[in-house]
């Protein structure tokens, strides 16, 4: 692999071939909400244009519970100009159980890989593994505590103690706040995303969790984040951003870096609102309010908070590599200041959450989708595309300004009506969330993230940002269109956020289940460092545009690619910790 040879580490042990049949029931293989959408989708090589029938059968008692018909045959010729789609709705069937769908077509039953119903049903079903899956993610060996107690600076002598924290994927070992910032607009969230997540989880559903017994456990592992948070503050009040491995079997080789393209480091190891600084002060500020400790106190976890946030006010542009703010930094330092004001009731906090809301409406345009720079660079992330929607929310649940809401509500809508609108804007049988972008100066929009973009050599599967846009399609529609029943937002956006999860869980072209030991086909295992690798409840990146595609167009899932199919079936922690966020959000009771 071009920049991090990660190939070397990569370990299948077991491979699920794939085989996509003629006709066949693309189903999400793990359980539907029964309050919320329910599709899966019928694939075949003919356009059948007679109305096709079909049952929900219930796997107990084989009998036939419910019956509808197919929607109308669908293509998506960029994926495969042979292949004929047709939706299956049965949302209207709410009873729990285990259930199959049987297909007649010309004689011959099709009957898809068995599913759940029930209430919170994914929350119930994958929650304690996603909490294994972080627990096993944990830099917690011996080689790697005694390595990070110690580690060195990039460019010097000095060292300082980062030990804890999570590996960043089932490849990789290293530790990041956030990568990619030499691109300055395709960074992702990690490490502070995960533990912010995990308390949103924790706040979202406590009822839940507790009946499940592992709200302690989902506790215990944000305290393990935040406490990394906390180590992570140099003295000079910046945060750390990278901890790389250099995929060195010496746990000695791990060095506090700024990362370019190509492995390049660097010692410009200081982390922006967008570099990871924004969500790390947000998680801590959060988490400050449970009024638990644990290795530091939660005193100690607001006062860490407080000051990055002072800091970066002064010295956020410095850090940004490109000497200007964008819209990443405008979410991330709202959900900072957010949290901050939440835990603090002070005017600063307020007043600075207010003006990034007010940034973040500046940015939206007409049509309904953000700009992300000052020019006109559509907004689109490979990872974090519903956190701008995610941090409006949060927002809003401190603000009571009545015109100040009204203008946050309108961006909200906009961006959700724009996102089903793209979505919709096409023949798409999966409800794939489409994106608007910039290739070569020309606006496009399409399926996947253009492969020639920013980072000169990076794009992977998307399924953090499915998950990201449903969370914000369910907490945003409760915000700007609430509904009686169901999840308590309008039909289409619960279908919306439902097909991501499903797409995730198996409902997709290749039928793979992304969620790693559930549903019917699995990517192959993959092994790293100081034995951590693939674990129960990780999911991994998934399917991408077509290789060698630099729009994005096509579609490619690869489960050996001579070490690049990393892209593929490559775990890494934003794809669960949005998932989470989903299916929390997907499960509180309003």
């Amino acid at each position: 692999m071009k920049l991090f040879y990660r190939s070397a580490f990569y370990l299948l042990l077991s491979f699920h071939s794939i085989i996509v049949h003629s006709q066949t029931i693309y189903v999400n293989q793990v359980g539907f909400d029964s309050r919320g959408s329910k599709v899966a989708v019928l694939g075949m090589d003919e356009k059948i244009t007679n109305p096709i029938a079909f049952k929900l059968i219930d796997v107990v008692t084989k009998k036939p519970v419910f019956e509808g018909k197919l929607a109308k045959p669908e293509q998506v010729k960029s994926w495969d100009a042979n292949k004929y789609y047709y939706q299956v709705d049965f949302s209207n069937y709410h009873l729990k159980g285990k259930y199959t769908i049987n297909i007649n077509v010309k004689g011959k039953q099709i009957i898809s890989f068995p599913f759940q119903i029930a209430e919170d049903a994914l929350a119930t079903l994958t929650i304690p593994s996603i909490i294994h899956y972080y627990n096993k993610q944990r830099a917690n060996t011996p080689q790697e505590l005694a390595a990070d107690k110690h580690i060195i600076l990039q460019g010097s002598t000095n060292t300082v103690d980062l030990t804890g924290g999570w590996c960043d994927a089932s490849g990789d070992i290293s530790k990041y706040f956030s990568h990619l910032a030499y691109t300055n607009f395709m960074m992702p969230q990690q490490i502070p995303l995960v533990t912010w997540s995990m308390v949103q989880a924790s706040e979202s559903i406590p009822t839940l969790l507790t009946r499940m017994q592992v709200n302690d456990s989902l506790m215990s592992e944000a305290l393990w984040g935040a406490d990394y948070l906390v180590r992570s503050l140099a003295k000079e009040e910046y945060f750390y951003m990278t901890v790389f491995s250099f995929f060195n079997k010496d746990p000695n080789a791990r060095r506090v870096v700024g990362l370019n393209a190509d492995s390049k480091v660097t010692n410009k190891y200081q982390s922006a609102f967008r570099e990871g600084g924004g969500m790390a002060i947000a998680a801590l500020a959060r988490i400050s309010r449970w009024k638990k400790d644990g290795d530091f106190t939660s005193a100690q976890y607001l006062s860490t908070a407080k000051k990055a946030f002072a800091h970066l006010l002064i010295n956020n542009l410095k850090y940004a590599d490109d000497g200007k703010e964008n819209i990443i930094d405008d979410y991330c330092a709202l959900l900072a200041a957010t949290e901050l004001w939440m835990a603090t009731d002070e005017a600063i906090y307020r007043d600075e959450a207010r003006k990034r809301a007010t940034n973040l409406e500046k940015r939206m345009t007409i049509k309904g989708y953000f700009i992300a720079d000052d020019n006109n660079r559509p907004f689109y992330h490979a990872a974090d595309a519903g956190l701008p929607i995610i941090a409006l929310a949060r927002y809003l649940q401190k603000e009571k300004d009545l015109n100040l809401r009204n203008h946050s509500l309108v961006v909200i809508k906009k961006a959700l009506d724009y996102n089903l609108a793209i979505t919709s804007n096409t023949e798409n049988p999966f409800g794939y969330a489409r994106q608007s972008f910039l290739l070569k100066g020309e606006y496009k929009e399409g399926f996947f993230i253009p492969h020639e973009n920013e980072s000169g050599w990076w794009w992977q599967g998307e399924n953090a940002r499915l998950g990201s846009l449903a969370t914000a399609a369910i907490v945003g529609g409760r915000l700007v269109y609430p509904a009686n029943g169901g999840l308590g937002i309008k039909p289409e956006l619960a279908k919306y956020a439902s097909q991501q999860l499903s797409w995730i869980l198996g409902s997709n072209p290749y039928e793979m289940c992304f969620m790693y030991q559930f549903g019917k086909n699995n990517v192959p295992y993959m092994a790293s460092l100081f034995g951590h690798g693939s674990e129960r409840g990780g999911i991994s990146n998934g399917i991408t545009g077509k290789d060698g595609n630099a729009d994005g167009s096509g579609i490619d899932f690869k489960a050996s690619a001579n070490g690049n199919e990393w892209r593929w079936t490559e775990q890494w922690i934003p794809h669960a910790a949005y998932f989470l966020q989903a299916i929390s959000a997907m499960a509180e009771k309003k």
